[in-house]
């Protein structure tokens, strides 16, 4: 990377412990979300698969950075961030995440470097509109913290604190205008790798049946897996979600999830 913000800062792991060379996990977090609110996920993957966590411009270390104004503003970065000895990538996103995740496997699809494995989760195919938009710019702050608390994700103690709030809020607004504006028009099926398509069974934002249109992204086989919850259904099931995301991991030959009783059913 020529300019811009430390490689470090961009894409992180938490922490590093590889027992020996791995998959890694780059993992993209959701519209107005913290990769620190990700870090949780490390204890549940296995010893050898190394978890990476996307920070966008805005917050943490990258507070001082510009607010992004585009989807390449949040993919771009990624994409020259990420560390050696990530061959063998899987890339996640939640929500919003889904659509950067799409864009990050589809640039190292057109470079010739795929990724081994796409898990989008609660989000719409890339090539359709947003089910429920939010427009920030016609919003008050105290309407979007209402649309944000709607959709579960952001701890309410943030969003009622004042000072927290104000530091919250830029980011949140600028990563609901690129989510409503986003839709991808290129070619049909893009990617050539396997997709995992997680989701929750009483999702308003997303609900389950618009999932299915995640098969038209890519060549490779398309699975979903819905789990009882909302919007921010893993929140509430984090082992039995990463249970289905470690297997998707591990499966580099392209198969069926496979999850138990209490992780939901493949649709």
């Amino acid at each position: 990377m020529n300019s811009g913000p430390h490689r470090a800062d961009v894409v992180w792991s938490v922490p590093e412990r590889p027992a020996r060379p791995g998959p890694a996990l780059l993992v993209l977090p959701h519209a107005g979300g913290n990769a620190h609110s990700y870090s949780p996920w490390r204890e549940f993957l296995a010893d050898d698969v190394r978890l990476l966590l996307g920070q966008y411009p805005g917050r943490g270390a990258r507070f001082i950075e510009p607010l992004p104004n585009s989807m390449q503003d949040l993919v771009g970065p990624i994409l020259d961030s990420l560390p050696p000895g990530t061959d063998e990538l899987v890339v996640l996103g939640h929500s919003m995440g889904s659509l950067v995740a799409f864009e990050v496997a589809r640039q190292l699809t057109a470079a010739h470097r795929p990724p081994q494995r796409l898990i989008v989760s609660a989000c719409r195919a890339p090539h359709l509109r947003s089910l429920r938009p939010v427009h920030p710019q016609t919003l008050s702050d105290d309407q979007l913290v209402a649309v944000v608390q709607a959709r579960g994700g952001t701890d309410s103690a943030v969003l009622d604190d004042e000072e927290l709030r104000a530091i919250v809020l830029p980011s949140l607004r600028a990563d609901f205008t690129i989510d409503a504006a986003y839709c991808y028009a290129g070619e049909p099926q893009p990617l050539t790798c396997p997709i995992t398509v997680l989701g929750g069974d009483s999702d308003q934002v997303v609900p389950p049946q618009a999932l299915h249109e995640w098969a038209s992204a890519s060549s490779g086989p398309v699975q979903m897996v819905t789990f009882p919850g909302g919007h921010f259904y893993w929140q509430q099931q984090l082992a039995a979600v990463m249970a289905v995301v470690s297997v998707a991991i591990a499966d580099t030959a392209p198969q069926p999830v496979q999850p138990t009783a209490s992780t939901g059913s493949i649709q």
